[in-house]
């Protein structure tokens, strides 16, 4: 068993976690409740919201399996890389905008699962 990415697969988990039901409440509800927004962009985000929250169950089940199979590293290469986007785009996003670093923590979290992935696929 690899260790290292069971740990990357509870990371995911518990960030699927975060964004289900800290992030749930918080940013989908407010955008759900907006009454100046058009429904397209209002429904399209609040789509995108959940593939976040599909794409962060999945990279946690492709972590898990990782571990267990050695034969699923793809997988866990694919997550990883996902993971690895993601932290650089909200970093992307946060200087470009001008946005604060502890406003839009989300890196944290991908930092944290690549920073566990990357030494159980090397």
């Amino acid at each position: 068993m690899n260790l290292f990415l069971l740990a990357a697969s509870a990371a995911s988990f518990f960030t699927f976690a975060v964004h289900t039901w800290v992030g749930g409440p918080v940013a989908a509800r407010a955008l759900l409740r907006s009454s100046d927004m058009h429904d397209v962009p209002k429904f399209t985000n609040y789509y995108c919201w959940h593939l976040v929250t599909i794409t962060l169950f999945l990279m946690g089940v492709a972590f898990a399996w990782a571990s267990i199979e050695p034969g699923g590293l793809d997988v866990a290469w694919f997550a990883f890389a996902l993971s690895v986007s993601f932290l650089v785009w909200n970093l992307v996003l946060i200087v470009w905008k001008k946005q604060s670093f502890l406003y839009m923590p989300q890196w944290l979290l991908f930092l944290g699962i690549s920073a566990i992935a990357l030494p159980g696929m090397i």
